[in-house]
């Protein structure tokens, strides 16, 4: 039996890099303060879930608008600025 692979973002890098500024606010995982513009994975260090950066990519691809912020129940906030 082959190990069951670990699941890949919906979007390359790259695409995602090019489209989009990923800016996060709020705490991370141990109560920092965070406020700074991060990359894929900076995003993906903080959220911690591949499976809840594809939703939120999803989110951010699919809106219409110059900016969409999306807000974690722990108190995260990330907000994808269109370039």
């Amino acid at each position: 039996m082959k190990p069951s692979a670990a699941p890949a973002l919906v979007f390359s890098t790259t695409q995602i890099n090019m489209n989009f500024r990923i800016k996060v606010y709020g705490r991370d995982a141990l109560g920092r303060r965070v406020n700074k513009l991060v990359g894929v994975s900076g995003l993906l260090a903080l959220v911690g879930s591949v499976s809840m950066v594809n939703k939120l990519l999803v989110r951010a691809f699919s809106c219409l608008f110059d900016k969409c912020v999306c807000r974690l129940r722990r108190g995260l906030q990330i907000s994808f600025y269109v370039k």
